[in-house]
């Protein structure tokens, strides 16, 4: 299988730059993963094809404006990315020049409102430092850091919250879940009033969201680790659902590699929490999840991959060209599809 099997062409206008007014007036394409039919809706139709019994399950992570500008004492302007939490003070990022941290050396933040230390090279860019500051981090962070948009979106975001969902809760990812930004409080309660049950998983999403894979072989592409949690309470909800034989359609991909990652062979989820990288894509046959709301993906992505996984990359590549045609919008602030 070849990563340039999942190419189609996107003009770069159509990679949406910036939030609708309104979360819930993206276009949704409605994809039948069985016949390759699609429909062409709004965001608040949703509700229409969802079913009292089904369980909708969301991630609700939250991202941290891990993105900080800081320089060397000499200077030099550096940037971080932070990645993944080690201890209290110590952090997992990826730094801007690379080669310019160096094991020892400060990069200072704020005028000195937060110092780092690099204290480990591990590989492109990537290095362990310990910050030093005074108070609560996560303080100190709301204060210095920028939300980290992917690479494609070159606009700035004028308000923080439109690059959170709704229900975002537990701080940690480097990403947002981005299907779950096209829900709004008042639209989930409609849907719960519809006989729909809701349960929520947490997967901080890393560095992988914005690694696109550089091999032909899709095979030799290795995913990034995340670290996920799934409660009691949420394992309980999804496996009554199962069990009374409703569908499981988690919210982006997010969701469902985590309960991928997590399901039995009968597509049971257990309690817990670890880290993941799962790989899904075609001939991967899914244990839990029925069917899935998603945003439209970059080609030769492994998103695209894992969509292609559930509905058959003949008919996700001939939706994609339809949504092109059709002048949807792509990616994090984009358009959404339900495949069913």
């Amino acid at each position: 299988m070849k990563t340039s099997d999942f190419y189609f062409d996107l003009p770069e206008a159509q990679i949406a730059q910036v939030p609708l007014k309104d979360r819930t007036t993206s276009r949704l394409m409605v994809l039948d993963k069985v016949s390759g039919e699609t429909k062409h809706q709004h965001f608040y139709d949703i509700i229409d094809y969802l079913q009292d019994g089904d369980c909708l399950v969301l991630n609700n992570t939250r991202v941290i404006p891990a993105r900080l500008f800081g320089a060397r004492p000499s200077g030099g302007k550096v940037e971080f990315l932070l990645l993944t939490r080690k201890d209290e003070k110590r952090w997992e990022v990826l730094v801007k020049p690379g080669k310019k941290a160096k094991v020892g050396d400060q990069i200072i933040f704020g005028e000195g409102l937060l110092k780092a230390t690099v204290e480990e090279i591990i590989e492109d860019g990537k290095r362990i430092v310990s910050f030093e500051y005074e108070g609560i981090f996560e303080e100190v962070l709301d204060q210095l850091g920028e939300m980290p948009l992917p690479p494609y979106i070159h606009e700035k975001l004028e308000d923080k919250e439109r690059y959170q969902t709704v229900y975002s809760k537990n701080e940690g990812s480097a990403a947002a879940p981005t299907a779950g930004l096209h829900f709004t409080k008042e639209l989930l309660a409609k849907i719960e009033a519809k006989g729909v049950k809701i349960a929520y998983v947490t997967l901080h999403v890393g560095l992988g969201t914005f690694r696109p894979v550089k091999v032909e072989d899709v095979l030799e592409h290795e995913m990034h680790s995340e670290f996920y949690i799934i409660e009691e309470e949420d394992a309980k909800i999804i496996n009554e659902t199962k069990l009374a034989g409703g569908r499981i359609i988690p919210v982006g991909t997010t969701s469902t590699r985590t309960l991928e990652s997590n399901a039995d062979e009968n597509g049971m989820i257990k309690p817990g929490s670890g880290w993941t990288n799962i790989f899904i894509y075609p001939g991967y046959t899914f244990k839990c999840i029925d069917a899935l709301i998603t945003n439209f993906h970059l080609p030769e992505s492994t998103l695209i991959m894992l969509v292609s996984a559930l509905a058959g990359k003949e008919h996700v590549l001939a939706a994609y060209n339809e949504a092109v045609k059709e002048g949807y919008r792509f990616f994090s602030f984009g358009d959404a599809m339900f495949i069913k």
